[in-house]
């Protein structure tokens, strides 16, 4: 019934020939360093030849080498532009499909989840599906009771190619590396391998974005559809309609794109602060620009798509996090290095300079340090460029700090957000929503004693 494992190994041959193209291409490169031609210069080619390949490959595929493609992509904003722009278009297609299941296969999973009777569930179904992500994809219908519904169905052996193609991709992860600057691949697949049961769990997934649809319900700047029926690998949402954010990146006006990405940073530090829940695939094929914000149908709302991969966070972002960045931006070193320490940022092992640690964490959080900051890609790959050089102080220093497992989706989900904003080309008033919701950012007498004995 099952495309996806009938075709195991074409899947594992296309991405085991991709370290077999990059050996290729690194002898190529070497041979034109041997005649003469710019280190630079050659480099520059290979790095784009090796995304070209990159880039083809994980578009045909669907699993795990999509979801690394959509991972990846929302940190094209740190490739240099020669490299990134002739790309753009098929990073755009990673995050909004993928080639769709054959409409007898649809059917068949329908009926083995819904029932021989699925049909009498719908007044219409569309078999032609609106979008094809990863694991699953999406048909628009129209519910038994009328209302518009967004119809989800996971691909038969989604769970196998996943963690198939996630090994495949660790194995050679190594190689991947310089295709983004100042990241390490290798936890990144790490993680997503980690989060596949999870994500096929469409039980997990319905009760994340009901809690979002609940407390978000009349919110006047996001808009989450409501849960109307899962069951197994089926979930049934409402619909809605919306630019999708890869529209918006593609030639949406400066307006979408300060809304957009203001909405996107509110939503990013509100959603666990009022639901305990991150939501932790922050690609632009999950949002939406939705018509009818605080000023009517010309304004916008953001709608927020599939709730497959969630942090757990109770009691919202922690504390440290907001009160280590308010110290680091009144610069008090010796308070912020404790605090790391604390938190496991700074194992024991370890001595670090606390203004050396300061002069590496300031660039980073600029964008809080004034009012509104206009996020761009020339600024994404100045700060991919300064902790990727290996000669810089700052890549001495980053590979000597600890990122915690507790942060570990935290810091993905943050800096995705970060490139998706880079994307936009977007003005954010961002020191705003730290101030509004996140926790420790704005001190308070408790806040204080609590950071006054953690420095005691």
């Amino acid at each position: 019934m099952s495309d996806l494992p009938r075709k195991a190994v074409t899947r594992t041959a296309k991405l085991a020939a991709l370290p077999i193209g990059f050996a290729g291409r690194a002898t190529w490169g070497l041979g034109k360093r041997i005649v003469g031609e710019s280190a630079e210069l050659v480099g520059r080619e290979l790095q784009q030849r090796t995304a070209e390949q990159l880039f083809k490959v994980l578009g045909e595929l669907k699993g795990g080498a999509m979801k690394f493609g959509q991972a990846l992509s929302v940190f094209e904003s740190a490739l240099p532009e020669e490299v990134a722009g002739p790309y753009r278009a098929a990073l755009t297609r990673l995050q909004e499909a993928a080639p769709p299941m054959p409409t007898r296969t649809v059917h068949a999973v329908l009926e083995e989840r819904l029932g021989p009777d699925w049909h009498e569930l719908f007044e219409e179904f569309d078999d032609k599906p609106s979008a094809a992500a990863s694991i699953g994809q999406v048909h628009r219908a129209v519910w038994h009771d009328g209302r518009e519904v967004a119809v989800k169905v996971q691909y038969p052996g989604a769970g196998d190619a996943l963690l198939s193609d996630l090994g495949q991709l660790s194995r050679f992860a190594r190689l991947l590396g310089p295709l983004v600057p100042g990241m390490d691949v290798k936890p990144l697949i790490a993680e997503l391998r980690d989060r596949v049961s999870e994500e096929l769990d469409y039980g997990l997934e319905a009760e994340a974005q009901q809690a979002h649809a609940e407390e978000f319900a009349g919110d006047p700047d996001v808009v989450v559809p409501a849960v109307v029926h899962q069951r197994e690998q089926v979930l049934v949402t409402e619909w809605i309609d919306g630019i999708p954010l890869s529209e918006v990146i593609a030639d949406g006006t400066q307006e979408q794109r300060d809304r957009a990405g203001q909405l996107l940073a509110r939503f990013l530090f509100s959603g666990p602060a009022r639901t305990g829940l991150l939501h932790a695939d922050p690609h632009p094929g999950n949002f939406r620009l939705v018509p009818g914000g605080p000023g009517g149908e010309d304004d916008w709302r953001l709608g927020v798509l599939d709730f497959g991969t969630v942090d757990r966070l109770p009691g919202g972002l922690p504390a440290p996090i907001g009160v280590s960045l308010r110290m680091t931006l009144d610069g008090r070193a010796e308070d912020v290095y404790r605090m790391l320490c604390a938190e496991g940022f700074i194992k024991e092992s370890v001595e670090l300079d606390p203004d050396a640690v300061l002069d590496y964490l300031l660039p980073i959080i600029e964008p809080a340090r004034v009012e509104e900051f206009t996020f761009t890609r020339g600024w994404m790959r100045g700060q991919a460029a300064r902790v990727a050089d290996p000669r810089s102080p700052a890549y001495q220093l980053g590979k000597r700090l600890n990122l915690p497992p507790a942060y570990l989706l935290i810091h993905r989900v943050t800096l995705s957000t970060i490139g998706v904003l880079c994307q936009l080309g977007c003005t954010v008033r961002l020191r705003q929503e730290l101030q509004e919701w996140l926790p420790g950012f704005v001190p308070d007498a408790e806040a204080e004693e609590d950071a006054d004995a953690l420095e005691a």
